[in-house]
């Protein structure tokens, strides 16, 4: 974001529901590029990427589901990534039909991170930013880089006033 800009005023709410429908939108184009044999396992990047991966786990029948954690924000304050938690390589291989799935790239730098240690796998995300693109083999909706988007997993719903009257 600039730094004359709040968060909101370019915002990019998304509900559960907005959500569910993209994860399952997302899951139809993976199952094209399925490898022979189908897809071995999912692995998703935490935190985001897990109600995603839960969906696209689910839609497409892959019971084998795992995480990596990598830690690239303090807040929305940017950070190098780094992962801190692997998932179980004996499993994972060097990634040939494994998916990675996360909610969005934006810069691509975690994903970076993510292929270096699972070269082979194919990465998904539901959004994605133009900068972070390249990283990813799959995606959904693609916002533009000043985009913030709003998870539902960060937000609460609350009364708000009218703009007029009471």
């Amino acid at each position: 974001m600039t730094p004359d800009r709040l968060p909101h005023e370019k915002g990019f709410h998304v509900s559960w529901d907005q959500l569910h429908r993209d994860a399952r939108a997302l899951a139809w184009r993976l199952q094209g590029e399925a490898p022979e044999g189908g897809w071995r396992a999912v692995v998703a990047i935490t935190r985001g990427g897990m109600a995603p991966a839960m969906i696209v786990a689910r839609e497409l029948d892959i019971r084998t589901v795992d995480t990596i954690s990598v830690k690239s924000y303090n807040h929305q304050e940017r950070t190098a990534p780094r992962i801190i938690k692997h998932p179980d390589m004996d499993i994972m291989g060097d990634g040939a039909g494994v998916l990675i799935v996360d909610d969005l790239v934006d810069t691509g730098r975690t994903l970076e991170v993510v292929r270096a240690v699972i070269p082979r796998a194919h990465v998904a995300t539901v959004y994605a930013k133009p900068m972070g693109r390249a990283q990813v083999d799959t995606f959904v909706t693609e916002v533009s880089q000043d985009t913030w988007i709003f998870f539902p997993w960060d937000m609460a719903l609350q009364y708000v006033e009218p703009y007029r009257g009471a």
